[in-house]
């Protein structure tokens, strides 16, 4: 930041100008924090009323590419205006938009069936639509006025510092105002910070040139306006990081590491390489650029390669290729950037890219892939865009004759075929168990001499992501009823000699014993051994033979087989393709065995349970994670009420807490201070037999109560190699509440 505005107030030296340097930096810099501050918050507000889809992220960044989309496109046809009239209309904008604070979510709540796909979109452009457009438009419009301001100085660096602001706004959300204010304390400060850009923008319309922009100036007349191929190419150079951030979004949470809010970090990514890409220093940004051909060859086809017992490095991998990719493909559009008068038709084709790059990753693939393939497509793309020049010159001179580089492509071609087909076959035993590392090392070498030419570079990196998961998952695809994508994440399932199991992402949810005879048996979380176990086995001492049962998250519907006769369950089930994988994929059998008649109850589990009838459950289990994504809203104090009110006196509450990365039991206990529960804590200890350890998994369940009675029946005489304890709140966590909730404190890594 401090470099940025001291460029800019260099460029502004002579008199009164080294001020001006530093107000339209810190105009810019204000305008785009508080744009990236809103984007979390509003979607933090909206988890209550939408539930907690792990999608909802992708969903509202797609909604905030289009309305930054709309503001570049209202920034754009201001251009035409002279830069005294530009700031009127906009600081007109700006106090009509006003008229929308304090920022929060419009008073409207979705039906049962309503569809996150729809309603997210809805939601949030109603809620922040004109604020969002009115901020958004700042950063190309105050650009132009430094020009004017300036008499024609470079107005691009100051996109640095616009870059900074986003970055700086959306990494103190999680960090700052999300742990320490309340939604409503959030949206004040929000207020705030608009009120203090709006003055700013009254203060940089003050010392515009009363004439406007002089367009006799050099920097404005010795080019000729882009031609389209020049801002088709802007377009496609912004499309794909755009895509990739998401798309590598979606692959950390679903198939490396699914930590909540682990979002951030791509896109805080994503803004900093603008700041590189587009600042007035340029060696890291060269030398990345340099680089980047060497980065795709070298971790490019590992991006996509399963390593379940490294997710960090995994995840390192991910976000260093991210941002390579990023700045070079910037700093592409940085180098063939127009002259100042064309800035606002460049920021407009770059806003349309993020938009379709956006479109791409989180609406387009999830209908047309049943895994996460935009990634490795994406990937591609980048190494077909980024620049490249040979790495040494007698190699230049072997492509330099064009009939020869034909030959050259299509034998690069044939040998990385041939490679891969041996490393994948593994005709020799030498080769097992060192197959892909070593067809994968012999193509990147291969490769590496094609740098410089684009179509056999890409050819060769098509060869090393195949051998790196890409051919197991193209033939996991091409098995009928194994993968099923939906809005909500990926599921996979698998077949082990005598077990199948489903996957959300990284994270089993449940696993049947094939062997004829066992297929009723009781697995992974839910064995007889687990808490949740334990309770309904002795459910029927406590409500009787006729106990109304709930569990939101179906999963592979092991927990129907506990049904007995005259018992009533429901399953409460956000995702219609979980249904088809549990009752009519034919992979699972737990619900047509144990209880086909069990209600199923499609919707956010919290909302259905607010629109059901108070003590009309006996019994209810919490276990709807998505792999080991929390969906927060379902932890909140208010969450524990809406329980509470459904539950009967003696009713039993089940919540599953096991996680890898998140210690969620303050969050419970805190939320049975406050909600006046009895809880006690179970560990399961049965799993860790090697006997068991294939079909039974280790897990942590909480049981919540508000009958003494009631808690000692179940908790009594717990089974060899399980054990309860009592569940006592953690001194200084406050739990969560719809107002204010963190994870920060439960990450294990920091505990």
């Amino acid at each position: 930041m401090a470099t940025a505005i001291g460029a800019l107030e260099a460029e502004a030296s002579g008199e009164g100008r080294r001020d001006r340097g530093g107000l339209f930096v810190a105009t810019i810099f204000v305008g785009s924090f508080l744009l990236f501050l809103v984007q979390p918050m509003i979607a933090r507000m909206a988890l209550p009323r939408l539930g907690g889809a792990p999608a909802v992220w992708n969903s509202a960044m797609l909604v905030y590419q289009a309305l930054l989309l709309g503001g570049y496109a209202w920034a754009h046809a201001l251009a035409r205006l002279n830069v005294r009239i530009q700031s009127q209309v906009q600081l007109i904008l700006l106090a009509a938009a006003a008229l929308l604070l304090p920022i929060g979510l419009i008073a409207r709540t979705p039906s049962a069936d309503a569809s996150p796909v729809f309603w997210v979109p809805w939601l949030l452009l109603l809620s922040i639509g004109p604020l969002f457009l009115a901020v958004a438009a700042q950063a190309p419009l105050i650009q132009r006025w430094y020009a004017a301001a300036t008499g024609g100085r470079d107005p691009y660096p100051l996109y640095a510092a616009s870059n900074l602001g986003s970055f700086t706004g959306l990494l103190s959300y999680p960090l700052l105002v999300e742990p320490r204010l309340s939604l409503a304390e959030q949206s004040s400060l929000w207020t705030g910070g608009y009120v203090v850009l709006v003055v700013l923008t009254l203060a940089c319309a003050a010392v515009l040139p009363r004439a406007g922009l002089d367009t006799s100036d050099a920097g404005y007349t010795a080019e000729t306006p882009p031609a389209l191929k020049r801002r088709l190419w802007w377009i496609v150079l912004a499309a794909v990081p755009s895509g990739l951030m998401l798309s590598t979004t979606t692959y950390l949470t679903t198939d490396i590491v699914a930590v909540p809010m682990l979002w951030v970090i791509p896109l805080g990514l994503y803004l900093l390489s603008f700041t590189l890409a587009f600042g007035e220093r340029r060696g890291v940004a060269i030398s990345i650029c340099q680089l980047s051909p060497l980065i795709l060859l070298a971790i490019g086809g590992l991006a996509i390669y399963p390593m379940p017992r490294q997710p960090w490095f995994n995840a390192t991998i991910e976000l260093l290729l991210l941002f390579a990719v990023a700045v070079a493909l910037h700093s592409q559009m940085y180098r063939t950037r127009p002259a100042p008068v064309y800035l606002t038709g460049f920021y407009l084709c770059m806003a349309i890219g993020g938009a379709l790059g956006g479109v791409f990753s989180a609406l387009i693939a999830p209908l047309v892939f049943d895994w996460t393939y935009e990634h490795p497509l994406l990937i591609l793309a980048a190494a077909a865009l980024v620049p490249q020049s040979f790495m040494f010159d007698r190699v230049a001179r072997l492509w330099e004759d064009r009939a020869r580089a034909r030959y050259l492509t299509v034998a690069t071609a044939v040998l990385t075929a041939v490679i891969a087909v041996i490393a994948i076959q593994q005709p020799w035993p030498w080769l097992w168990g060192r197959a892909t590392w070593i067809g994968a090392g012999a193509i990147a070498l291969l490769t590496f001499f094609c740098i410089g030419r684009r179509l056999p570079f890409v050819i060769g990196l098509i060869g090393i992501l195949l051998l790196f998961g890409g051919w197991d998952s193209i033939q996991l695809s091409m098995t009928p009823n194994a993968r099923m994508r939906s809005y909500f994440g990926i599921y996979t399932i698998r077949d082990d000699h005598d077990i199948r199991t489903l996957a959300h992402g990284t994270t089993a949810h449940g696993l049947q014993i094939l062997t004829p005879g066992r297929e009723r048996e009781l697995t992974s979380y839910y064995s007889p051994f687990s808490g949740v176990g334990q309770a309904l086995l002795r459910l029927p001492g406590i409500a009787g033979p006729n106990a109304r049962i709930g569990a939101v998250g179906l999963g592979t519907g092991t927990l129907s087989c506990y049904t007995r006769p005259g018992q009533d369950w429901r399953f409460y089930e956000i995702d219609p393709v979980v249904v088809r994988i549990a009752r009519q994929s034919g992979k699972f059998t737990y619900l047509a065995r144990c209880n086909p008649g069990a209600r199923i109850i499609l919707g956010d589990a919290r909302l259905s349970l607010e629109r059901t009838p108070p003590a009309s459950l006996d019994f209810l289990a919490l276990d709807a994670f998505s792999s080991d994504a929390v969906p927060m809203h379902l932890l909140t104090r208010e969450a524990f009420a809406a329980y509470g009110r459904v539950l009967t006196r003696k009713g039993l509450l089940l919540v599953h807490i096991s996680n890898r990365f998140l210690a969620l039991g303050p969050v419970v206990a805190a939320a049975a201070r406050d909600g006046g529960w009895l809880a006690a804590e179970y560990y399961d200890l049965i799993a860790r037999d090697s006997k068991s350890a294939r079909y039974i998994n280790s897990s942590n369940w909480i049981l919540m109560t508000r009958d003494a009675e009631s808690l000692r029946s179940v908790i009594a005489d717990p089974p060899p190699g399980g054990e309860w304890q009592p569940l006592a709140a953690e001194p200084g966590f406050a739990g969560w509440t719809d107002d204010h909730a963190t994870i920060l404190p439960l990450v294990k890594a920091f505990r």
